[in-house]
């Protein structure tokens, strides 16, 4: 006759399933933050400059990713939950996991972690070179005049 398992291996179980839903929901609310981030930084360029701006869409493509890895952590967790807990009540030890899950998602986040400083750098890089261009010139005031409604262009005159 097989025996439950002790109550100490529920509540461990318990744990490390939280702990990994508690991931998945860092990585949604951390993918929602960086597509708004977007937004944000258009939002800003806007108000600061009266210009139009470049397109942040790849912020809302790292953010819909984000959303959906944490999507996929918190269902892969509830699954080997629902197994576990299966095991434990039959009685079976509860063998060790390997841990695929674990280092998956750690090699995913440095992954984007990279992706996501190599974005801002070249954003960064990308506004310094437009600010250096519609800096003003000794000499020269600068105006921003809008073409077509949709754009916008730093044009320099003479000073009187």
């Amino acid at each position: 006759m097989s025996q439950g398992a002790d109550l100490r291996d529920y509540l461990a179980a318990e744990r490390t399933f939280l702990a990994w839903i508690r991931t998945g929901l860092a990585l949604m609310g951390f993918g929602f933050v960086v597509a708004r981030f977007g937004l944000f930084l258009q939002q800003l360029r806007l108000f600061d400059h009266g210009l139009s701006t470049p397109s942040y869409s790849v912020s809302l493509w790292f953010g819909t990713v984000l959303i959906g890895v944490g999507v996929i952590v918190n269902l892969s967790s509830a699954w080997h939950q629902i197994r576990l807990v299966r095991e434990l009540d039959r009685g079976k030890p509860a063998c060790s996991r390997s841990l695929t899950q674990a280092v998956a998602t750690a090699l995913f986040l440095v992954l984007v972690g990279l992706a996501m400083t190599i974005y801002l750098v070249s954003v960064r890089g990308s506004a310094k070179a437009e600010q250096s261009f519609c800096r003003p010139d000794s000499g020269k005031t600068q105006e921003y005049s809008a073409i077509q409604g949709s754009h916008a262009v730093c044009a320099g005159r003479p000073q009187r």
